[in-house]
């Protein structure tokens, strides 16, 4: 397993992580032996970096995540979120220096740890100066229960005023093969602060695997039965561009996913892709991107096949799309 640094002070991970939202539910349902034994399984086969969130499953996914990896935890890099909390279905901005001091607690626990590698303000509370809430992550981190510090969703201009507080070591954002809104400013902003772009959502929240058809009916719970690109034209119009890109994997004698992964690892050195698994055969062929090459002919023919415009259709809903880009 090839290593990168987390930041410019961070510790080494591997190149590739793990996203487990989905093992808790976000996706439909979930075998969570199944998922149990896909962690340890990223965790043998050299993945270090687990990054989760005290949202996903009302806390569950953290829970999952420390009866299984506590064990193990000095191979693991524990990367959490928190600063929002869920109503009703929807996330709720929750970024007050008490809420995060709360949360932490909170996480703690969940995780079996006594500190958190990497922490996230998964969004920005716009009731909250970003100072503030930066500077009581600050705290944490000075009372040795956080590592290092992230945003996500933020924009440039939002994250060099957070950064001016305290370093910011990462930034998560959506990024993928056919999302890459972040590169216009923010990875930019990113790369001048020394920070690393953790990429969710690689392979386009199961789309670019080529398993999501017009045909495909959503569990109750399923995130993308309410994503306006994962439905109705904003779907067909989108499967023109996976049958592309799995036609390419095709003549690389790959998978679509593979291809999608492969390409986001030429981005740098500094785009940690952590595509989400919640069973170890998807998990392996996601770990096989590592080992596939792109010639400079792969790479002309991928951006032929897939438009830098990207997918058609907003990422959210109304509510979601509003929390993200602050």
């Amino acid at each position: 397993m090839h290593t990168t640094a987390l930041g410019p002070d961070g510790p080494a991970v591997s190149r590739l992580g793990l996203g487990c939202m989905s093992m808790t539910g976000s996706y439909g349902t979930a075998d969570p032996d199944e998922a149990a034994a896909t962690l340890l399984e990223a965790l043998d086969s050299g993945v270090t970096l687990f990054d989760t969130g005290d949202f996903y499953g009302d806390g569950a996914n953290e829970e999952l995540l420390g009866r299984t990896l506590a064990p193990h935890r000095d191979r693991a890099v524990l990367a959490t979120k928190t600063g929002v909390h869920r109503t009703a279905g929807s996330l709720v901005p929750a970024g007050s220096p008490n809420d995060l001091r709360r949360a932490c607690e909170a996480s703690l626990r969940r995780l079996r740890t006594d500190h958190i590698d990497l922490y996230y303000l998964a969004r920005i509370d716009p009731a909250v100066p970003v100072e503030e809430s930066v500077g009581a992550l600050a705290d944490l981190v000075a009372q040795g229960k956080v590592g290092h510090i992230g945003l996500s969703e933020v924009s440039a201009a939002t994250l060099r005023r957070a950064h001016a507080i305290h370093p910011i070591s990462a930034v998560q954002t959506e990024y993928s093969l056919w999302e890459r809104h972040v590169e216009n400013d923010v990875l930019p902003t990113i790369r001048g602060i020394g920070a690393t772009l953790i990429a969710y959502s690689p392979l386009g929240r199961g789309l670019l695997t080529g398993t999501v058809r017009t045909t495909t009916r959503y569990e109750p719970g399923d995130f993308r039965a309410t994503a306006p690109r994962y439905n109705g034209d904003d779907l067909k119009a989108n499967l023109a561009i996976v049958d592309a890109l799995t036609q390419l994997a095709t003549a690389k004698n790959a998978t679509p996913a593979r291809i999608a992964l492969a390409w986001l690892l030429t981005r740098g050195s500094d785009v940690i892709p952590i595509p989400g698994s919640s069973r170890r055969p998807h998990l392996r062929d996601n770990l096989a991107a590592l080992d596939l090459h792109l010639t400079a002919t792969d790479l002309g023919d991928i951006d032929a096949a897939v438009p830098d415009t990207g997918a058609q259709g907003a990422r959210y809903g109304d509510h979601g799309i509003g929390l993200i880009d602050q």
